[in-house]
């Protein structure tokens, strides 16, 4: 199953406020850099927690509409 395609009740969702960004990461979503500093969310999958990924606020809200 893809990172788009988890269901909201299959996985956790944490907030990361700015100033908890201290690494750089990658949107699963559009694929855009995430960069130091800003806030973002955690997803982790239930039960895959080792595919935990890093998502703009905008970009998991919005992850049913992308082709």
């Amino acid at each position: 199953m893809s990172d788009v395609a988890w269901p909201e009740d299959d996985v956790d969702t944490q907030r990361v406020q700015p100033y908890q960004a201290t690494k750089e990461y990658v949107c699963p979503g559009c694929h855009g850099v995430i960069p130091v500093g800003e806030g973002h969310l955690v997803v982790v999958p239930k039960l895959a927690p080792d595919l935990r990924r890093h998502w703009h606020h905008a970009c998991w809200e919005h992850r049913h509409n992308r082709r």
